[in-house]
C-alpha cells in the first residue's frame, strides 16, 4: 500500500518535470519560427521581395503599335488605329454602388443604361481585373469622361491600338488578320514578351511576319495601396513599335484582280513576276473583311456567320487544289519530249475519240484535228493528241515532269502552311492505296492515265502552282520561289531559283505552242491593241467532286521578254476558260500595262 508521503513525492516530481516540457515546447516553437525566417529571408528573400513589389506596384501595360504593311510602291495595306474604351474595375464598385455609377456614366456619356448593365454582367476580361463597358468612344465622350473622372471611382477610359485595313476585303487572304492571343498561346509565348491582352497574326502575312511586325510592350509603373488605389507614379517605359513591311503586292493590280472576280461565285487570280517569283496580286473569292477580327467585342453569332458560311469565305482559292483541265497539257508535252518518245517535231493523228480500258475518251470538238504536232495541239487544245503522248510515256514520266515544274509539293511561299500541295496521281501512288484504300486494292488503270494526260480526275493543282509552272516557260527554264515580301534577298540566286532540267527544244516548242494559242487559237480573246504579244493556255475542267466545270487561263507577257505571269481560275463556272477565265486575266494585264514602269 502506497503511503501518503510517497504519493506526495511523486506529485512533486511530476511538477518538477513541467518546466522542462514547457521549455522544450518553446524551443521547438522558436526553432520553427527561426527556420521559417531563414527560409523566407535568406533562401527566398529575393523572390519574396519581388512578390511583395508586385502586390504594391502595378504595371499598366501600353501596347505597341504594329508595323504597317505596304504595297510595293509604299501604299498602306494595313496600319493601326487608336480606339477608346470605357472600363470598370468590379472590385472597386460594389453592387450597391453600381446603379449610381451606371446612371452617371449613362447620362455623362450618353450611353444606354441597360447596355452598361449587360456588359458588366459579362465579368472581367482577359486582363483579369476590368470589364469593358463601351468601345469605340468618340473624342467628345472621352473629353466628357476626363473632365469628370475624379468623381467616377472604379471607371476608366483607356486607349487600345487595333489593326486597321483601309481597303477592307482587298487582299484579305494574303494579308491575313490579327486576333487576341489564346490562353495556350500565352503560356507558350509569355517568355517572349507577349501579354494576355496581346493580339497575334493569325493567317497570311500577319502570321508569317509576326516577329517583324509586333513590336514590344511598354507601360506605366504605379504604386497602389491595399485597396488598389494609385498612390504615386513611379516611371514610364515606352512601348517599341513594330517594323513596317513592304510587300511585293501591287495595290492597283490587286484591285483589278478582285474586280475581275466580282461576278464569279468563286475563284482566284495570281499575278507573278516570272523572273523573281514576286507575287504582284493574289486574289480569292469569296472573301472577308479582316477588320472583323479587329473588333474588341464580337458575338458568337457573328463568328458562326463567318466561320460556318457555306461558301467558305476564309478559304483561299489561290492556294487550294482543283482539276486544271487543258492548262495541264504543257506538262504532258514536256514529259513526251523529255523522254524522247514524242520528240518536238512528232506528228500524231487526232480523232473523235480514243478508247482506253472500257471508255472512249473524246476530243472536245467531237471530230479531232487531223494530223498535227505540239504547237497546233496546244493551239486547238486537242485532247486526243495529249492522250497519246501521256499514255505513251506513262505515269512516272508525267509525274517527273510535274515535280520539276513545282507541282505536288510546297511552293516555298512564306504562307506555305496554308497551301495545298495538290495531287499528281501515278502508278506508285495508286499501288499504295491512293491515300484512302488498302495497298494493292486500287491499281493504276489505262483510264487513269488518259485522264491524267489532260489534267482531269487524278490531277489537282492550285492557281499559285500554275502561275509558278508557267513562269518556267516564261523565264527560260527556271523554277522560282513565290514570295510576298522581298526581305532584301536575291530571289534569282541558285538557292531560291533553280534551273529545270529541260532540253532547249522542249522549252522552245512549248513556248511556241502557247504563243499560237493566243495568236490564233482558243486564247485569241487576249489580243488587244493596248497589250504586247503574249502567250497562254485556256482550260475547261470537269469538277471531280461532282460540281459544274471549272474555267482556267494562264498566260505571260510580253512574249519575248516576259515581265508578268497571270493564272486565272473561276470555280464551278461552266462555259470554258476562254469565256470566263481569259477575260479575268485580261483585266489584270490591262491594269499592269497601264501602270507599267510607274
Amino acid at each position: 500500500m502506497t503511503s501518503f508521503s510517497d504519493r506526495r513525492n511523486a506529485r512533486y516530481c511530476g511538477m518538477g518535470q513541467q518546466p522542462a516540457v514547457i521549455l522544450l515546447l518553446l524551443l521547438a516553437l522558436f526553432g520553427a519560427i527561426g527556420a521559417r525566417l531563414v527560409w523566407l529571408q535568406l533562401l527566398h528573400g529575393a523572390d519574396n521581395k519581388v512578390a511583395a513589389d508586385e502586390n504594391r506596384i502595378r504595371l499598366m501595360p501600353r501596347s505597341p503599335i504594329r508595323g504597317r504593311l505596304l504595297d510595293r510602291r509604299g501604299k498602306v495595306l494595313a496600319s493601326s488605329k487608336l480606339t477608346y474604351t470605357l472600363y470598370i474595375e468590379p472590385r472597386l464598385v460594389s453592387d450597391a454602388e453600381w446603379p449610381a455609377l451606371r446612371d452617371r456614366l449613362a447620362d455623362l456619356m450618353q450611353l444606354p443604361a441597360d447596355a452598361l448593365d449587360r456588359r458588366r454582367e459579362r465579368g472581367v476580361g482577359k486582363d483579369g481585373y476590368r470589364t469593358a463597358l463601351a468601345i469605340g468612344l468618340t473624342p467628345e465622350q472621352v473629353l466628357r469622361f476626363r473632365e469628370q473622372n475624379l468623381g467616377l471611382k472604379g471607371a476608366s477610359v483607356d486607349a487600345d491600338i487595333l489593326r486597321h485595313y483601309p481597303h477592307g476585303t482587298l487582299a484579305a487572304h494574303a494579308l491575313g488578320y490579327t486576333q487576341p492571343i489564346t490562353e495556350n498561346e500565352y503560356k507558350n509565348l509569355a517568355e517572349k514578351g507577349y501579354k494576355i491582352r496581346d493580339r497575334i497574326g493569325r493567317i497570311g502575312v500577319e502570321a508569317a511576319y509576326e516577329s517583324h511586325l509586333r513590336g514590344k510592350w511598354g507601360g506605366q509603373m504605379l504604386e497602389v495601396n491595399a485597396m488598389g488605389e494609385v498612390q504615386r507614379y513611379l516611371g514610364n517605359r515606352p512601348s517599341k513599335s513594330g517594323k513596317d513591311l513592304q510587300l511585293t503586292l501591287d495595290l492597283n493590280l490587286q484591285r483589278a484582280a478582285e474586280q475581275a472576280l466580282a461576278d464569279k461565285r468563286g475563284g482566284a487570280i495570281v499575278a507573278m513576276n516570272p523572273r523573281t517569283g514576286a507575287i504582284l496580286a493574289m486574289a480569292s473569292r469569296p472573301t472577308f473583311d479582316p477588320n472583323f477580327f479587329s473588333k474588341l467585342i464580337t458575338t458568337q453569332k457573328e463568328y458562326d456567320a463567318l466561320f460556318l458560311a457555306p461558301n467558305k469565305p476564309l478559304f483561299s482559292r489561290a492556294m487550294n487544289a482543283y482539276d486544271p483541265g487543258s492548262t495541264w497539257k504543257p506538262v504532258t508535252g514536256m514529259a513526251g519530249m523529255e523522254t524522247g518518245k514524242f520528240p518536238p517535231k512528232v506528228k500524231l493523228t487526232t480523232t473523235s475519240c480514243i478508247t482506253y480500258g472500257g471508255h472512249c475518251f473524246p476530243d472536245h470538238n467531237g471530230a479531232g484535228f487531223g494530223v498535227i504536232g505540239y504547237e497546233d495541239a496546244l493551239r486547238f487544245s486537242s485532247n486526243t493528241f495529249f492522250y497519246q503522248v501521256g499514255v505513251g510515256v506513262g505515269s512516272r514520266a508525267l509525274y517527273k515532269a510535274a515535280r520539276q515544274l513545282g507541282f505536288d509539293g510546297p511552293s516555298g511561299i512564306e504562307i506555305g502552311y496554308e497551301e495545298s500541295y495538290g495531287l499528281v496521281g501515278h502508278e506508285d501512288w495508286a499501288a499504295k492505296g491512293r491515300g484512302w484504300a488498302d495497298p494493292g486494292t486500287t491499281p493504276w488503270i489505262p483510264e487513269d492515265m488518259a485522264s491524267a494526260s489532260i489534267g482531269q480526275s487524278v490531277v489537282q493543282i492550285t492557281p499559285l502552282q500554275l502561275a509558278r509552272a508557267y513562269s518556267v516557260f516564261a523565264n527560260g527554264g527556271y523554277l522560282v520561289t513565290p514570295h510576298l515580301a522581298d526581305q532584301g534577298l536575291d530571289w534569282t540566286s541558285p538557292e531560291r531559283r533553280t534551273k529545270v532540267e529541260m532540253k532547249p527544244s522542249t522549252l522552245q516548242t512549248i513556248r511556241a505552242g502557247l504563243r499560237k494559242v493566243v495568236a490564233d487559237g482558243t486564247g485569241y480573246g487576249l489580243n488587244d491593241p493596248a497589250l504586247p504579244p503574249s502567250a497562254g493556255k485556256t482550260g475547261t475542267a470537269e469538277d471531280s467532286t461532282g460540281g459544274p466545270d471549272h474555267a482556267w487561263f494562264a498566260c505571260f507577257a510580253p512574249y519575248d521578254t516576259p515581265e508578268i505571269v497571270v493564272a486565272a481560275f473561276a470555280e464551278n463556272t461552266p462555259g470554258g476558260g476562254s469565256v470566263h477565265a481569259l477575260p479575268m486575266a485580261k483585266k489584270v494585264l490591262l491594269a499592269w500595262i497601264k501602270n507599267r514602269g510607274a
